[in-house]
């Protein structure tokens, strides 16, 4: 983002990104990434543009999410990671797109693979 940005604004610009991934607006959201926003941005929680994208279920967000750079295995400030969030939320293509984009599948509390055992979609892993 660019330095010219106060901090306030700064401030309103991750918020609006972050209620576009929320909403799944995925030409809103790449076109604040094609002007400076980091794939990786996070909100004070610790919560990724990815990984709200992936817990609403927005698998075209998080396609291009990944396609911009975004990590799928940076977790939260409780240790959640995108992967575990889409397997609570039910979101298999989700879960596919993070498989594929590399996730961690040990990683985070609870770890994907002990999501995929609470909510009976192993077969998801592989």
């Amino acid at each position: 983002m660019s330095n010219s940005l106060t901090p306030e604004q700064t401030k309103r610009v991750v918020a609006i990104a972050m209620d576009l991934a929320r909403a799944g607006d995925t030409g809103e959201l790449t076109g604040f990434i094609e002007h400076g926003l980091p794939a990786n941005t996070a909100d004070e929680a610790g919560n990724t543009l990815l990984m709200l994208a992936a817990y609403h279920e927005h698998a075209g967000t998080v396609r291009a999410l990944l396609d911009l750079g975004a990590d799928p295995d940076l977790r939260n400030d409780r240790n959640q990671a995108p992967i575990a969030g889409a397997l609570f939320k039910g979101a298999d293509d989700v879960v596919v797109l993070l498989r594929e984009a590399g996730a961690d599948l040990d990683a985070g509390t609870p770890s994907a693979r002990a999501a995929a055992t609470m909510f009976g979609r192993e077969h998801l892993l592989g």
